[in-house]
């Protein structure tokens, strides 16, 4: 089961989107600020295939939070906010975010562009974030792609 992160500081809105994709089969964890989602992302057991993101949150804005998932990798975000300014619009899909809803939104329209950006996500080789890990070991040698090292027989190269 695909597990979405929601990050929406309008209650309603938030639980709307909660049901609306768990009728779709998907799994859904819910932050209500900037600061709660931070937090979430940066627990690596929760494993998210992809993030609505709200821009304007309590705490951290969602443009920090959009910064810090791209510092990570390519995670799929999807910014929804009532920020409807071409200029903005360009500004948050330059900084990366790979889809932009304006409010308000139809909820069928939101479950179609999730599946399609997971259907991209998915097919273009997704990190498994869960699993995730900076060395790989394959006989005698020990790749650290973070550290940019190798070890053969557990000797520095």
């Amino acid at each position: 089961m695909q597990k979405i992160l929601i990050v929406e500081d309008d209650t309603n809105i938030n639980n709307l989107l909660q049901e609306a994709l768990s009728k779709e089969g998907y799994s859904c964890e819910q932050a209500f600020s900037g600061t709660e989602a931070k937090l979430l992302l940066n627990m690596q057991e929760h494993g998210y295939e992809l993030v609505l993101l709200d821009l304007m949150l309590p705490g951290i804005s969602g443009e920090a939070v959009l910064e810090e998932i791209r510092k990570k990798g390519n995670l799929p975000v999807i910014v929804l906010t009532a920020k409807d300014s071409l200029d903005e619009k360009v500004e948050v899909l330059t900084s990366g975010a790979d889809d932009y809803i304006t409010k308000p939104y139809n909820p069928m329209e939101l479950v179609a562009r999730v599946r399609s950006n997971l259907r991209r996500y998915m097919q273009l080789g997704a990190i498994d974030t869960v699993n995730k890990t900076d060395i790989i070991e394959i006989g005698g040698l020990e790749l650290d792609t973070k550290a940019k090292s190798l070890k053969v027989d557990g000797e520095p190269v």
